[in-house]
């Protein structure tokens, strides 16, 4: 048994132990924790350090493909032409390639007219947007195989592939083609006005009823052009040719227009209503392209059996006797091509033409001949007769009327009864226009030489607009005399301000007065005189 001294030192050497542990213990953990800062720090640096090697490595990527992309030969542009199983047929700068596709390009986008990136080993890289430019050429024919016979501006003739995007079908001749001539591409249509917009195709809703004072004229013209039509049969089996053509002349605002929309709706044809005026061009050649356009569309409506009426409104803005001098002599070669469209080599079957005009002595007279337009159908001033029948279209039953107690059907009788005398007095009161001819003779032409339909259609305009204010203003309903009158005043006042031109005989041709020439002219309702 140890003394209690021994055990004393040894608690107390134990103690010193224990606490000299304990030391070491917190020193032990003080180290731990500062070495997990320091490895929080070196992490915190670490990833730093990578984040900075990682930009550096996308700088020096990005370096590279800037000085490869410097150093490499630029790539070319092409046009897939054709696609075949060992690679694409490309045109590029004028030569015709097979080349090699990329992998890495979808060989479903590769179609006719795409246009691609060639490498400096000719090998397709990559798809780009065409350009939206290039040289332009117009559709002669589009070939059975699906090619297209183009014509470009010098007037050459070519043949074309159509690219994928380019809706073959809906080509017509005459249409307008972005083109890449050394690819032989034709890529898409150019928008532009095209013989669309210079014809109209429904059938127009002017019948024969609403036409008056014309009964012989429409006669006329039926028999020209229905009975061919109805009566194919009869035709064939006497050996008769339908008309090619039919020419309206006469003064202006005596119905030839509405004749003509009467005739395709009641042949219940396809109207082609031609804006000649616009079809003149700048361009050599435009004008006569536009004719060919517009006769090869009636043709291909002629295919359904229906007729096809082409109706050339203000014919002699058109085509003009050739070498008169009147104009830019651009009816040398327009003349001409309509020649060879109305009797030409090409059968022109189910497709007639007509045409109308005031000033027929201005026309060629090839067009004018036997064969080419057939039927002449001069349309004259209305007389008394034809004057009522006109004013009964347009003062109609449904019109309302204030006949102050009178039978309304009577009234209206005497409404018109007045405008006709008020017009076809031969009076000091409807004196118009004195002219001078040029044997030195004078003639005073009154009011009544110079009524037309749309003079009359006027004056029944007036009196309705009259009665229309008057019960704006509170007052009555319907057109009295007085409104009937008035208008009558007003529309001869009216007309006798137009005389107005520097060449009184082309005024004369203009309003129907053939003869001998005039060369000076008096307006009786105002002061002026004209002279040549």
């Amino acid at each position: 048994m140890p003394e209690p001294a021994e055990l004393a030192r040894r608690l107390a050497e134990a103690n010193r132990l224990l606490e000299a542990r304990a030391r070491a213990l917190d020193l032990a953990e003080r180290r731990l924790a500062d070495a997990r800062a320091d490895t929080r720090t070196l992490a915190a640096t670490n990833e730093k350090l990578n984040s900075t090697l990682t930009a550096a490595r996308e700088s020096l990527v990005t370096l590279r493909e800037h000085l490869d992309a410097l150093a490499s030969p630029p790539n070319s542009f092409g046009h897939v032409v054709g696609v075949a199983a060992e690679g694409v047929d490309i045109a590029t700068g004028g030569r015709l390639l097979r080349c090699a596709v990329s992998p890495e390009l979808p060989s479903d986008t590769l179609v006719v007219g795409a246009r691609v990136l060639l490498n400096e080993a000719l090998l397709v890289v990559g798809m780009v947007e065409d350009l939206p430019a290039g040289e332009t050429a117009r559709v002669a024919e589009v070939l059975a195989d699906g090619r297209l016979l183009v014509t470009a501006a010098s007037g050459e003739e070519l043949v074309l592939l159509p690219s994928a995007t380019l809706d073959v079908a809906a080509l017509r001749p005459g249409a307008t083609l972005r083109t890449d001539r050394r690819a032989l591409l034709a890529l898409d249509v150019v928008p532009r006005s095209e013989v669309a917009d210079l014809t109209l195709e429904e059938v127009p809703d002017v019948t024969y009823a609403d036409i008056g004072g014309l009964g012989a004229q429409i006669e006329q013209i039926r028999d020209a052009v229905e009975l061919p039509f109805r009566h194919r049969d009869l035709f064939a089996e006497f050996g008769l040719r339908p008309p090619r053509g039919v020419l309206l002349y006469g003064p202006p605002g005596c119905g030839k227009t509405m004749i003509a929309k009467a005739v395709a709706n009641s042949a219940g044809s396809h109207f082609l209503n031609i804006k000649g005026p616009e079809l003149l061009d700048k361009y050599v050649g435009e004008t006569e392209r536009q004719l060919r356009a517009i006769f090869a569309r009636a043709k291909q409506h002629a295919t359904s059996g229906r007729p096809v009426i082409v109706f050339f409104d203000e014919m002699d803005a058109l085509f003009r006797t050739r070498g008169s001098g009147v104009s830019s002599d651009v009816e040398s070669t327009v003349v001409p091509q309509l020649l060879s469209e109305i009797d030409g080599v090409e059968a022109l079957a189910n497709v007639i033409v007509i045409g109308a005009t005031n000033r027929e002595d201005l026309i060629d007279p090839a067009i004018l001949r036997a064969g080419r337009l057939d039927v002449k159908i001069r349309l004259d001033r209305p007389d008394r007769v034809a004057a009522a029948q006109i004013l009964d279209r347009y003062l109609t039953d449904r019109t309302p009327l204030n006949p102050g107690g009178a039978d309304a059907a009577e009234f209206r009788r005497s409404l018109v009864e007045a405008v006709v005398d008020r017009l076809y007095e031969r009076s000091d009161a409807n004196r118009f226009i004195e002219v001078t001819y040029a044997g030195g003779d004078r003639e005073v032409l009154h009011v009544a030489d110079f009524v037309s339909g749309a003079m009359l259609a006027g004056i029944v305009g007036r009196a309705k607009k009259a009665a229309i204010k008057e019960v704006i203003q509170g007052g009555a309903r319907g057109v009295r005399l007085d409104h009937v009158l008035a208008a009558c005043t007003a529309e001869i006042v009216e007309n006798g301000e137009l005389p107005n031109t520097t060449n009184p005989d082309d005024w004369a041709r203009v309003c129907g007065r053939k003869g001998e020439r005039i060369v000076f002219l008096r307006t009786l309702t105002g002061s002026r005189a004209i002279e040549p």
